[in-house]
């Protein structure tokens, strides 16, 4: 099977691709993967470690051919608030909840969570649900995933609630 050889950042890489695979969240962050694209184009990811694809990231193959990676439409709901310091008071309640979320500069972007999302009401927070891909900040020290509550483990900071 033909490997991909060099993954070139979105907007790093020129011409046409040779096809284009839509990927959600999940599955933008693997090590090792067979991907086929739309057009039925299969190569392999193969990497030291898990990496993140982001939408318009090409994927170079050993022949040259680059395939390109769209981020899916998720349900979203995108946070609009007051002001910059209402949106960080916001943002500081959802990465305590190690919730997945968006940067977008003037507004926050998460999964749609009913309960979250009367939280962030609560908070004062404006709430519209979105159709877009979905591209999180990573985790900690600018790699990783960030995770949800459904992780299993111990950490020693106290920040109000249990991951057990």
């Amino acid at each position: 099977m033909i490997r991909i050889q060099k993954i070139h950042s979105a907007g790093s890489w020129k011409g046409q691709p040779s096809d284009q695979i839509t990927l959600d969240r999940e599955d933008r962050h693997r090590r090792r993967a067979v991907l086929t694209g739309e057009k039925g184009l299969s190569c392999l990811l193969d990497e030291a470690n898990a990496i993140h694809l982001h939408h318009g990231d090409g994927l170079e193959l050993e022949d040259g051919r680059i395939l390109e990676v769209l981020a899916e439409p998720e349900d979203l709901v995108e946070i609009n608030a007051n002001d910059t310091d209402h949106l960080v008071k916001i943002a500081w309640h959802l990465g305590n909840r190690h919730l997945p979320t968006q940067l977008m500069g003037g507004s926050l972007r998460i999964r749609r969570d009913h309960v979250i999302e009367d939280m962030v009401a609560k908070l004062g927070g404006k709430i519209v649900p979105v159709s877009a891909p979905f591209d999180p900040e990573g985790g900690a020290y600018g790699h990783g995933q960030t995770q949800g509550h459904e992780h299993r483990h111990s950490h020693g900071h106290a920040h109000g609630h249990s991951h057990d």
